[in-house]
């Protein structure tokens, strides 16, 4: 068996998508003016991350499975540090679009390398706690990412974020070039085209991979819909200082860190059925609250239901992460771009129609809050398809090769 990744290098892999997201969002006024360009146009720079860093699954995976997991992370590096570049230059908000859709792209190659490699590494079994150890690492991000963005905006301009990002890209980049093993197994299917139906249909036919992933999927949204409309409601709807957004944002942050850490240790303790059910049950109280406070206009009547939530998904994460993965050793770089694609693009296009709903912003976050026990209560009508899942959750089968 090939050498495993160490936990510090598959930390230097995750934190890219998170930077990229959260680093410039207290320099987002700033970037509309300076851009002379409405106020949506830079904060849609969010969703065509998140849209190019899930379409880019399609490729990546495969490729992955091809050619390795090395190779795709350091073509990711490459690709994420000339979308920086170009986005840190950008008179145009155009041209930030295009950076942004090469960070995406990048960052897509980087998280499928790092996620194969850990089930590469660590098996079926022992994924799901790496897993949640990589999500509390990636929690820490948003905790500090958007201090340190605000103080990047404050003491040069907007620009100085991505310039940032480009200077992680080359530090992490060297330091991943030095020591990323490579973690493919040896049985790992390379044949075929690298986009066909007959490489991903056995992996979306599979009913615990549509469970979990079902489950990543609308966790994400949860994510991508608050990470939306905080900035907007924290600082404009409810008049929060920039540093103010950044403390309450920071908050939740900690708590997602505390709870990604301690969910193995309640997942080992209760059984990952219950905590999928209690992690659901967390998202739809949440989401109430959110609901029966609006009339509230006090940060902690959004910012509360947002942190019983945020415990909720990190269970998720937790449980269904290594899930979605188990049946799948032999094709774990196209499993994982697949559950990928689900968790960005589908969550993002999730956001996108929730809102077209005629709903205050808020409300429509506490719809997608409700979703996770929408989606444990349909998934019992397939009961073939259910029993397999609930046999895997027990670990019985699904534990891969």
């Amino acid at each position: 068996m090939s050498r495993p990744v160490s936990f510090p290098l598959l930390v230097l892999l995750v934190v890219f998508s998170p930077l990229a997201i959260d680093i410039f969002l207290p320099a987002i006024p700033a970037m509309a003016e300076a851009l002379s360009t409405p106020l949506a146009k830079v904060q849609a720079t969010v969703a065509i991350f998140l849209l190019a860093m899930g379409l880019g699954q399609l490729i990546s995976g495969p490729l992955a499975d091809r050619y390795g997991r090395r190779p795709m992370a350091l073509w990711g590096v490459a690709l994420y540090l000339l979308g920086a570049l170009v986005s840190a230059y950008a008179n145009l908000v155009e041209v930030l679009w295009l950076g942004r859709v090469l960070q995406g792209l990048g960052a897509c190659a980087v998280v499928v390398a790092a996620m194969s490699g850990v089930r590469d590494s660590y098996g079926p079994e022992r994924a799901g706690t790496y897993y949640s150890y990589l999500n509390g690492v990636i929690c820490v991000v948003p905790a500090l990412a958007p201090l340190l963005g605000g103080v990047l905006t404050q003491w040069w301009d907007w620009r100085a974020n991505f310039q940032f990002m480009a200077l992680y890209a080359l530090v992490a980049g060297a330091l991943v070039a030095w020591r990323l093993p490579e973690t493919r197994p040896a049985g790992t299917q390379t044949e075929g085209a690298l986009i066909s139906w007959a490489r991903y249909q056995p992996v979306l036919a599979h009913p615990v991979f549509r469970y979990h992933t079902g489950l990543i999927m609308l966790a994400m949204a949860v994510i991508i819909g608050y990470v939306s409309i905080a900035p907007v409601q924290l600082m404009v709807a409810m008049t929060q200082s920039p540093l103010a957004f950044s403390l309450w944002f920071g908050a939740n942050a900690a708590i997602n860190i505390a709870a990604a850490f301690l969910a193995p240790t309640l997942v080992a303790r209760i059984g990952k059925k219950r905590a999928l059910k209690l992690a659901a049950l967390l998202c739809l109280s949440a989401g109430a609250a959110l609901v029966a406070l609006m009339g509230w206009a006090h940060p902690l009547a959004f910012m509360g239901p947002v942190f019983v939530a945020s415990v909720g998904f990190c269970l998720v994460f937790a449980v269904s992460g290594g899930g979605a993965l188990a049946p799948f050793g032999e094709r774990a770089g196209t499993a994982s771009a697949l559950m990928g694609l689900f968790q960005m693009t589908g969550a993002s296009l999730l956001v996108g129609l929730v809102n077209l709903l005629p709903l205050a912003p808020v409300a429509a976050l506490a719809v997608l809050m409700a979703l996770p026990m929408v989606w444990m209560v349909l998934a019992r009508l397939n009961r073939g398809g259910h029993h397999q899942v609930l046999l895997a959750l027990d670990g019985i089968s699904g534990s891969g090769r």
